[in-house]
């Protein structure tokens, strides 16, 4: 048995297998935390078998699958959705990897400390440099924590549902460490950024989130077999997002720069990660 890839839906897993078939390919599913799991009965078919899987990728909509579920499919198929007894609480532990998960943590810890009375003892400790007095530039932890703080009910949820649904992905299908690289340097440069275009006043993982955004949408380009992309109209809204967040249609303040410079986070490491990716396949 050959692991050809992971597909995160069952029903467009089984269309894929099914097509599989109709060119003689024998594919199964084997159900696992993130998705369904892809296995090939016959290792020379993995070639093959691995670039339609990227051509399913870029559009899994295309009329061709679902006409070979109607032609090869088995209609005494089942699909797993995982148990209905898990719950809310275990999907959501299931959808991400232990980086993800405590980050949310620390995120919604600090917030709920901030709005029980402690506010200015916790923005005292984590904002950026010079955001109160004797905050220096020997407190190195400064230039990183004022993304895991936030200032309203709103803005934590927006920017840990992304964290969560996007970071989750990554940590899931490429492991810890690509993501803890776009945490470290996404939640640093894009805060130093910003700390030039309007001081140390601000506060949020949005430019982490910026960063997976960019780095979930460019590897879903170049790279499709990785499992990591993020649909044109999601990068659209995003884009759409961030643009507004040069005018006073929201009426909030929005950490421009620590935006701009996320996005540019992740688009770099996505190339620099579907290159590698590129090289390994040949």
């Amino acid at each position: 048995m050959i692991e050809l890839g992971v597909i995160p839906n069952a029903r467009m897993a089984q269309a894929f297998i099914d097509y599989l078939a109709g060119l003689g390919i024998s594919c199964h599913a084997m159900p696992v935390e993130q998705g369904v799991k892809l296995v090939l009965a016959n290792s020379a078919d993995l070639t093959s078998a691995s670039e339609e899987l990227e051509l399913f990728i870029k559009n899994p909509n295309d009329p061709k699958y679902l006409q070979a579920s109607w032609d090869n499919g088995d209609a005494g198929v089942k699909f797993d959705y995982g148990s209905g007894g898990l719950g809310l609480a275990a999907q959501f532990i299931t959808g991400a990897g232990p980086l993800t998960l405590v980050i949310f943590a620390v995120c919604v810890l600090l917030f709920a400390v901030m709005n029980l009375g402690f506010g200015n003892q916790v923005y005292s400790a984590l904002s950026f440099f010079n955001a109160v007095p004797g905050a220096d530039l020997e407190q190195v932890w400064r230039v990183f924590t004022p993304s895991l703080m936030h200032g309203s009910i709103m803005h934590v949820v927006f920017n840990l549902l992304w964290w969560w649904y996007l970071g989750g992905k990554i940590e899931n299908r490429l492991g810890t460490m690509p993501l803890l690289t776009l945490l470290l340097v996404a939640g640093t440069l894009p805060n130093i950024v910003q700390y030039f275009v309007s001081g140390p006043n601000f506060l949020g993982i949005s430019g982490v989130v910026y960063a997976l955004v960019g780095y979930s949408y460019l590897m879903g380009k170049r790279s499709p077999q990785s499992g990591i992309f993020l649909p044109d109209s999601y990068m659209g809204f995003m884009i759409i997002w961030l643009l507004l967040g040069f005018t006073d249609i929201l009426g909030v303040s929005m950490a421009n720069g620590a935006h701009i410079g996320g996005l540019a986070v992740g688009l770099l490491q996505a190339l620099i990660d579907s290159r590698n990716s590129r090289r390994i396949k040949r």
